[in-house]
């Protein structure tokens, strides 16, 4: 997948340069984006939003240190992938892999009281 027009110009050596909590917020913050759009009932821009997610998500696997990091990303990929072809948006499945996403690491799981915060 090639980069969304946000992030065209955003190469694999600069996101390396980038370390594993930042890379893991930057794609929170795009999911966070198409959370507002899901609420806003606008399912052209959450595709959109997970189109940059997916992107982003592809740099982090390709810049990933270790086989564990790897694996775990691509399982989460697997998850986001899954919300981008899905017929219908779920809300609920989004939190869901929200949350799964902010649970990567211990500076973006501190996140998830104010992203992710009951209603």
């Amino acid at each position: 997948m090639t980069p969304a027009a946000q992030h065209a110009g955003l190469s694999l050596e600069r996101w390396r340069g980038y370390d594993f909590d930042q890379q893991v917020l930057m794609i929170a913050n795009e999911m966070n984006r198409a959370s507002t759009m899901l609420e806003r009932g606008a399912p052209d821009l959450v595709r959109s939003g997970y189109e940059r997610v997916l992107a982003l998500t592809d740099l982090s696997v390709a810049v990933a240190q270790t086989r564990a990091r790897r694996r775990e990303l691509l399982r989460w990929r697997d998850v986001a992938a899954s919300l981008y072809v899905s017929s219908t948006l779920s809300s609920a499945a989004h939190r869901e892999a929200f949350k799964a996403l902010l649970q990567l690491t211990p500076a973006s799981a501190r996140q998830i009281p104010f992203l992710l915060a009951s209603n």
